[in-house]
């Protein structure tokens, strides 16, 4: 037996000259035992530093203003008790968000800053916790993840998480969602495609009052 060893060897390492490599996706990793977990971050919109000038660079990307690039050079007396008051900035913007006014969450010469009830300073993107003051149900529901959209893993031993900042979603002006038409359903698998193609097929009429 240990005289056929080698014979049997050399003739395994020759049947597999010149068969083509098989490659294997990786299978996923178990969880460690040591009970490691992902981190769970919160995303940061641009729209809470920054302002969309309605221009694209050469690559067709939005460009967008800093604040603070204007907000710097000029400081405002005081703040403005409603959009009517506006002049040099942020003309025509809509704010309906309960009996709120512009002070109660901005501060004078600080535009970066938010203001809590309670007067603690908040750098701009943490204005989730300002948020949170007043729509407890809501930062309740978004804790326990059943508020608010995310992206990766539920499972944090297998990766992170990215959830949604409060303004991903909701203009922190005008949070209420406005009324929008409703789109056509989702095509289903297991139907033959829709379109001129059908005989007889035609495209239902939607209603154009909107959606309440």
């Amino acid at each position: 037996m240990k005289r056929l060893l080698p014979t049997l060897l050399a003739a395994a390492l020759l049947a597999g000259c010149g068969q083509p490599e098989q490659r294997h996706e990786a299978a996923p990793a178990p969880p460690a035992s040591s009970g490691r977990r992902y981190p769970v971050e919160i995303h940061i919109p641009p729209k809470l530093t920054s302002i969309d000038t309605g221009k694209v660079d050469a690559l067709g990307r939005p460009i967008r203003a800093e604040c603070v690039s204007c907000h710097t050079a000029r400081r405002p007396e005081r703040l403005p008790a409603s959009t009517a008051e506006l002049r040099a900035f942020h003309q025509g913007m809509s704010f309906q968000h309960g009996e709120l006014a512009c002070g109660s969450c901005h501060v004078v010469g600080a535009q970066d800053t938010l203001r809590k009830a309670d007067g603690t300073l908040l750098p701009m993107r943490d204005a989730m916790q300002l948020c949170a003051q007043c729509h407890g149900p809501q930062f309740r529901d978004y804790t326990h993840g059943s508020h608010g959209g995310m992206q990766g893993h539920w499972d944090l031993s297998r990766g992170p998480r990215l959830r949604n900042h409060c303004v991903d979603c909701h203009d922190p002006h005008t949070p209420q969602f406005q009324p929008s038409n409703p789109v056509l359903p989702p095509a289903d698998r297991l139907l033959p495609p829709a379109g001129p193609s059908r005989p007889g097929f035609t495209v239902p009429r939607l209603s154009q009052e909107p959606h309440r």
